[in-house]
């Protein structure tokens, strides 16, 4: 019987683990494998607080050292399966199940999560923190990923300052394409917006601070088909739709690639466990809080979808990153629809690990 499992080994599941272990709860932490999350797959970190620069993979290394050197247990494993519906609750991991070689991730984990066959590893526990992360979605065209930390991004928070006085290029068409582009005009000297279609989808106020941006120019009906370039980004391929909707390649140079068509939360498992959005983030009680007083100010009338998340009375406020369900906490890009930094991420698997030491004191 564990005291907490905390499934997720970035810096929302180690920072909890951390203060859990310095706590005396001994936390069993499963990092997932290949652990440490997005944060491994980032080159120079710049912006988290302490380190003028690190490398992403080594910020890991560092705060699971740190976690292991109060007592936490760290696992480089996966969840496949949890249940919820009782407590102690119930994490499942390397189930027995033959994976076929052509079977993606996504396909594995569904069917991973409707077998029962889970003989090898079975762990109790008291609590657990969701801090499982989520993914940005790429392109998945040539040379994005051969290039990724070498001038493809998908943060410009993160990666913008590298990009002084050069020209960058962003994908996406939504609000978070629009906020990357502006963040890198602080930086850069010249900014494209890529776009599949010929209008934005992002709100009004933000294509309006957009098209009123000197730095920023547009490509409409545009897809990148390329990414060029051997040791760092040189140019992008574009496929783009003229008017008499004929199609034509041009070749863009540029110094990084932003992709901007969103994120996607790693909580496919937890779906029939605590209540999700519709884009798949965990609903925590000071989420439900923040949007329940927003539609009240709003006077917006609920529509079906949303009257689901206004069932307050599934929610403890009395703890902020509690889940719908008492006794389950989440934390970081899984939960943060706003931010996605590490920063924000360590800060919330703290505030989850002292949620859960209280919550523990009070449910013995």
């Amino acid at each position: 019987m564990e005291n907490v499992v905390v499934i997720g080994g970035g810096p929302a599941g180690l920072s909890a683990a951390i203060y859990l272990a310095r706590a005396g709860l001994s936390p069993l932490v499963f990092a997932g494998s290949p652990p440490g999350g997005q944060l491994t797959l980032t080159s120079e970190v710049e912006n988290f607080p302490g380190h003028d620069s690190i490398l992403g993979s080594e910020l890991i290394e560092k705060m699971r050292k740190q976690a292991q050197r109060f007592g936490a247990k760290i696992v480089d494993e996966n969840v496949f399966k949890v249940d919820f519906s009782k407590r102690p609750f119930e994490v499942f991991t390397d189930p027995v199940v033959p994976r076929s070689s052509s079977q993606d991730e996504g396909s594995l984990r569904r069917s991973l999560a409707q077998t029962t066959d889970f003989r090898k590893n079975f762990v109790s526990s008291l609590a657990v923190i969701i801090a499982t992360g989520a993914k940005a979605l790429w392109l998945n065209v040539p040379g994005e990923q051969e290039l990724r930390g070498k001038g493809v991004s998908a943060c410009a928070t993160c990666d913008g300052f590298f990009f002084k006085d050069k020209v960058v290029a962003v994908v996406g068409g939504g609000d978070t394409a629009m906020e990357e582009a502006l963040t890198l005009t602080k930086f850069a000297k010249k900014v494209y917006i890529i776009h599949r279609r010929d209008s934005f989808r992002a709100s009004k106020i933000m294509q309006e601070r957009v098209f009123a941006n000197k730095k920023i120019e547009v490509i409409w009906n545009a897809q990148v088909v390329d990414v060029m370039g051997k040791t760092k980004v040189e140019g992008i391929k574009l496929k783009i739709k003229n008017e008499k909707l004929k199609m034509t390649i041009k070749n863009l140079k540029i110094d990084g690639l932003f992709v901007a068509i969103g994120h996607k939360p790693d909580t496919e498992i937890f779906a029939s466990q605590v209540e999700l959005d519709e884009k798949g983030y965990v609903y925590t009680s000071s989420r439900i809080a923040i949007e329940y007083i927003k539609n009240q100010i709003s006077n917006s009338k609920m529509t079906n979808q949303n009257s689901k998340i206004f069932n307050i009375k599934k929610y403890n406020f009395d703890y902020q990153m509690m889940t719908s369900v008492p006794g389950v906490f989440a934390a970081g890009d899984c939960v943060d629809i706003y931010y996605r930094q590490a920063a924000t991420a360590a800060g919330m698997g703290v505030a989850a690990a002292l949620e859960v030491e209280k919550w523990l004191e009070e449910n013995k």
